[in-house]
């Protein structure tokens, strides 16, 4: 039983400590917009949601061009 609530404890501290990261990514981009805009999840390399994607549309396919 103890292993069980041991795991349940772990898991719910890796959730917690991602929700902690994802806070500090989001302040330390909004005080230095300098650096691009905040990547959104799922939403390419970021360079779109600036207007930097042009014609090609290389993040809506997910596709990269190195041929």
């Amino acid at each position: 039983m103890s292993t069980y609530l041991v795991t349940i404890g772990l898991l719910l501290a890796l959730v917690m400590a991602g929700v902690a990261v994802d806070g500090i990514y989001r302040r330390f981009a909004r005080r230095h917009p300098e650096l691009g805009p905040f990547r959104k999840e799922g939403g390419g390399c970021g360079a779109c949601s600036g207007g930097h994607c042009g014609s090609g549309g290389h993040c809506a396919t997910g596709t990269r061009d190195n041929a």
